[in-house]
């Protein structure tokens, strides 16, 4: 691709992003709804207008990583802590409930393999791709509709990191046992290394900060720092922990949570999120789409994975949470947010392809689920809320 082209492409998403955003926004459904279809409109599966190049991937990455930036920002310390081992919990079965549904699936399409035989080890992975959660999409959704910071909103944050942390966990195991030469145990060392690094070093990083905050209030050197450290402790946590960078930015907004300056910094960041590279980010979930590959019976596959894997997250999760106490509404809530896949289920699914547990074909299945999820999660949460307000104000 020629060095101008990328600037033709960006003019094309941007454009078409926000048309279909306000499109979406006048028919009552959150903007990212939007930004996704028309990702797919102008991508190879209609139009073929934009593609899906290096450049477009690695903005959309760094879009993913400001807006988990954000959410850290966002986040209230207290309520974290305070719902963190609910959190933890929800966030277990909603790995083991998607992992056995999805390996289930498999053998029913394709047979029972016996432990140890190549079928076994990829049913096992699709169940392993379903595991992944991507929290982006729902909390663009919840910002929009200003639940962020609720015990509901929290609680999905947290389960949804912690969900990818065990899902990596599951995937490097997986990996692990068909190929002897990687160490799975190697992956939980690591884990528990980044987190006690995250919070040694942030707590000297935020007490520099509260420094600069103090002699610098309110100034632009204080987000440029910020985004700084989001992008190095992003960059460490892929680098030399194998974390995804996603967990490095959220637990950068976490450090930087409780300056005075937060919500100014989040403005300052959130102007560049909201201009170009959220659009992208949510715009490359439809140009990744084709339908090149298909067939009756990977259709088929296709269909059941998608409804198995979005089930699987609403039971699971949805369950552990009325377990938890919260009422059937909220568990609802929780288990719907948990739906979403994004970028860690792409990665999960690559990884699988560069071992051999996985074919090119089955990136259909994970592309449709990703757009499914990512179309109905901010749809169903904002009926779900809708209705909550309706029958509050029917009450009073």
């Amino acid at each position: 691709m020629e060095a101008y082209e990328v600037l033709r492409d960006l003019a094309i998403i941007l454009f078409f992003a926000k048309v279909f955003g306000i499109l979406a926004r006048k028919c009552k459904a959150p903007q990212v709804v939007g930004q996704i279809i028309a990702g797919l409109i102008i991508g190879p599966c209609v139009l073929g207008w934009v593609g899906q190049s290096d450049f477009i991937t690695q903005m959309a990455e760094i879009g993913v990583i400001i807006l988990m930036f954000a959410v850290g920002l966002e986040t209230d310390l207290k309520e974290l802590i305070k719902t963190g081992p609910v959190a933890f919990l929800i966030a277990c079965v909603g790995v083991f409930v998607p992992l056995l549904f999805g390996t289930l699936l498999y053998m029913a399409f394709y047979g029972a393999a016996p432990w140890g035989s190549e079928n076994f080890y990829k049913a096992v992975f699709i169940g392993t791709i379903m595991t992944a959660t991507s929290v982006s999409i729902t909390v663009a959704s919840l910002q929009e509709l200003g639940k962020i910071k609720s015990k509901v909103g929290t609680t999905i944050v947290s389960a949804a990191i912690i969900d990818d942390v065990i899902g990596i966990i599951v995937l490097t195991f997986v990996i692990g046992f068909k190929n002897p030469t990687s160490n799975p145990g190697m992956v939980i060392v690591k884990t528990i290394a980044f987190f006690a690094v995250a919070i040694i070093g942030g707590f000297l990083i935020f007490k520099i900060f509260l420094e600069l905050d103090s002699r610098y209030p309110h100034t632009r050197r204080i987000p440029i720092v910020s985004l700084a450290f989001c992008f190095a402790l992003s960059y460490v946590a892929e680098k030399y922990f194998g974390i995804a960078d996603i967990t490095g930015a959220y637990v950068a907004g976490i450090v930087l949570c409780n300056l005075s300056d937060n919500e100014y910094i989040e403005r300052k960041i959130d102007v560049s999120s909201y201009m170009i590279f959220g659009p992208i980010f949510f715009a490359s979930i439809g140009l990744k789409t084709s339908f090149d590959s298909m067939n009756g019976k990977l259709f088929a596959f296709c269909i059941c994975f998608v409804i198995t894997a979005l089930l699987a997250k609403i039971i699971g999760c949805g369950s552990v949470s009325k377990l938890c106490r919260f009422n059937w509404s909220d568990s609802l809530k929780i288990g719907v947010g948990m739906m979403t896949r994004g970028e860690v289920a792409l990665i999960v699914a690559q990884k699988g392809l560069a071992a051999g547990l996985l074919t090119a074909d089955y990136f259909t299945a994970v592309i449709l689920l990703i757009l499914v999820s990512s179309i109905a999660t901010p749809i169903v949460l904002k009926l779900l809320y809708s209705k909550d307000l309706n029958t509050a104000g029917a009450q009073s």
